[in-house]
């Protein structure tokens, strides 16, 4: 028992995270390939990469759904998810970082810290989830990895330190000095793998005043490694490898890499930093009240992913605690139900093969399960568990859909269940005045790939309307000492509320509700029903039906009936005051926007702006460097729709652009 415990020592459960174009693909392909899991380098330009194997990944040269894949290093195995860098699939990230012990953060050598890797960070950060930086693409002109750690301290806030030093610059880039050890690394044109020899004399100085300068660093932030600072004024190799690895796991610091995934340079040294530094399952906390990574403790596992396959429907877990076996029967908690396990299956992104169990630590797929979802807690029937689930992000753009030829009407239903079933930031629902079904997502692109899935994975044509956005709609000015008296008398015992309300706008949240009420004059349950009523009350607002946001709601006095006064009276009262406030209040419209990075040559800086003004964007930071210029400018995402071919067509083919979510502003 306690070997198959220490076993989970060696397991490093990570992600591969960054912007698009980074390079995170074809440094899991490197990965890949250099510890023996595959035989032959996947290019992502040539769509033979593993873990891109979707026809739509290949066709469009991006990574749209997270895959898993595994491979050994040293004794020890790796487990990786191959995240989505594009915004519009940023629910594929949150649902791999919750499962997730630690993630390889992959940056530009060129651009730094860009709009999406941001992201991404701040989701690894909300799940704290350990890190480490592979600054990429360190032979490509105007790279720089001085400059890329300083955008890893000004954008993200972070202690980056750097634990290498490159050898040569740019197309001359052929190795890394490893800071640590004091030892160089070079990889010779074509040669199938590195050399290791002293540091090149001319780089001697300089890698000694940054061996200096790291291990100054690290005392500052380790309190072990101060005091054998203090004692010889130098670290030993044998302290700094522990200081690192303990400053990474409590988020203090980044360790960071360099090289060259695509010219495989750098890739070995990175993957003993993920083995070095990353935590294994049994470095993190408890779930479920079950000892980490423990195999003999009660089964608990968290479904984190569904997928439709022409094998059956897959349900990929990530296992907590406990040992699970082909044929248990396991308890989905989500539901009250119980499900089968039929078969157990270690997946390599698109390929299978069968296990006969998995143990805690353990990221595998199932099939069996019949009515799973993604966020589903699995666990031992006798010690039922409740894990939280991934966070849903809300739909930002929705489209009409229907089926093009009248008999596929009925199997697009059954496709559109099976897409929310599988992607949970989709959302379908039926237009209450059209009766048309309406398609939404994350983004343009989002839907985009939603509905070449229906159309290729199904066989079905469907016709499509013109992308329209989420809005909602805010308080601006309030009202105060609204008066709601709700009485209903139709015989029997009769419903009586009587509620007064403050309603003012709320800055910072969507909604907040309190009560001032004294004296007792509302008891507390009848004040929790007057709050729910209000929440109902926030589904649709009297500008146009949307969903209300930004508002503070106060009961301030209330009355009773001694025989006529119930939750279900207070809770319709709390809806009918609400909707009644906020017709008398003054609203505002507010429409979702995008933070836009638009990147151009400096000779088309005048038209690019043209047209985002046209388009009501306010530009908030313009750049330039060698002849290109990079502006940044927040746009209602309304104006986004076509604007990758308008920028395509303004700048001979040259513009490009990235978009984040940046939340809502009033419309205009």
């Amino acid at each position: 028992m306690r070997t198959r415990h220490l076993a989970r020592t060696a397991v490093r459960n990570l992600g591969i995270l960054a912007h698009v174009d980074a390079g995170k693909t074809t440094l899991t392909e490197r990965f890949l390939y250099l510890t023996g899991a595959t035989h032959k380098r996947g290019e992502v330009h040539d769509g033979t990469t593993v873990t891109d194997f979707d026809p739509q990944e290949r066709d469009r040269g991006i990574t749209i759904f997270a895959a898993a894949v595994s491979c050994d290093w040293h004794g020890h195995r790796l487990n990786l998810i191959d995240t989505p860098g594009h915004v519009d699939f940023s629910d594929e990230v949150e649902r791999a970082l919750r499962v997730l012990d630690g993630a390889v953060a992959v940056f530009d050598g060129v651009a730094g810290v860009e709009p999406q890797s941001e992201s991404v960070w701040r989701q690894a950060d909300r799940h704290g989830v350990p890190r480490i930086a592979f600054v990429n693409k360190l032979d490509r002109a105007g790279a720089d990895l001085d400059g890329a750690l300083d955008s890893l301290r000004t954008r993200l806030g972070t202690v980056p330190l750097a634990v290498q030093l490159p050898i040569g610059r740019e197309d001359a880039f052929t190795g890394v000095v490893d800071l640590v050890r004091m030892r160089a690394h070079e990889w010779p044109a074509g040669a199938g793998t590195y050399t290791e020899g002293p540091v090149p004399e001319e780089l001697r100085d300089e890698a000694d005043r940054r061996r200096r300068a790291l291990a100054e660093k690290v005392a500052e932030l380790h309190g072990a490694a101060l005091e054998e600072y203090c004692e010889h004024g130098t670290l030993t190799e044998r302290t700094l490898v522990a200081a690192l690895r303990d400053l990474t796991l409590s988020g203090e610091a980044v360790v960071v890499l360099c090289g060259s995934a695509y010219r495989n340079r750098g890739i070995e040294p990175l993957l003993d930093a993920v083995v070095a530094y990353l935590p294994a399952p049994t470095d993190m906390p408890p779930v479920g009240g079950a000892h980490p990574a423990d195999p003999e403790a009660p089964f608990t596992a968290l479904a984190f992913k569904v997928a439709a396959t022409p094998t059956g429907r897959m349900t990929y877990l990530r296992v907590y605690a406990g040992t699970i076996r082909k044929g248990d029967t396991v308890l989905d908690t989500t539901t009250g139900r119980t499900e089968r396990i039929a078969r157990i299956l270690r997946v390599q992104a698109d390929r299978a093969t069968e296990a006969d169990q998995a143990v805690a630590g353990d990221i595998v797929a199932v099939v069996g399960p019949k009515s799973a979802r993604t966020g589903a807690t699995l666990c031992d029937p006798g010690a039922p568990v409740l894990l939280e689930p991934p966070v849903v992000a809300d739909p930002v753009v929705s489209v009409a859909v229907e089926a093009g030829r009248g008999p596929d009407t009925e199997r697009l239903a059954a496709a559109l269940a099976r897409l929310t079933e599988e992607d949970p930031s989709l959302g379908v629902r039926t237009d209450p005045e059209s009766g048309q079904t309406v398609l939404s997502g994350l983004g343009e692109l989002h839907l985009e790939v939603a509905v070449e899935k229906l159309r290729r994975a199904q066989g079905i044509e469907v016709t499509v309307g013109r992308p329209r956005v989420a809005y909602r709609e805010t308080v601006v000015r309030g009202v105060t000492g609204l008066v709601y008296r709700h009485v209903k008398q139709d015989g029997g015992a009769g419903q009586f509320a009587h509620v007064v309300v403050d309603v003012e706008p709320l800055e910072d949240g969507e909604f907040v509700f309190r009560s001032a009420v004294t004296g007792g004059r509302v008891p507390q349950e009848f004040v929790r029903a007057v709050e729910a009523g209000c929440r109902d009350a926030l589904v649709e607002g009297p500008l146009g039906g949307h969903p209300v946001t930004g508002v503070r709601v106060t009961l301030t006095d209330g009355a009773t009936h001694v025989k006529d006064s119930s939750e279900l009276a207070f809770r319709a009262a709390g809806r009918f005051a609400l909707r009644e406030a906020l017709r008398t209040s003054e609203m505002a419209l507010l429409e979702p926007v995008a933070e836009v990075t638009v990147t151009v040559p400096d000779t088309a800086v005048g038209t690019v702006l043209g047209d985002l003004s046209a388009r009501r964007g306010r530009v908030t930071d313009s750049t330039t460097r060698g002849g290109t210029a990079v502006l940044t400018a927040t746009v209602p995402l309304a104006e986004l729709f076509g604007y990758a071919s308008r920028l395509r067509g303004r700048t001979q083919g040259r513009g490009t652009f990235t978009s984040r979510p940046a939340g809502y502003a009033p419309a205009g």
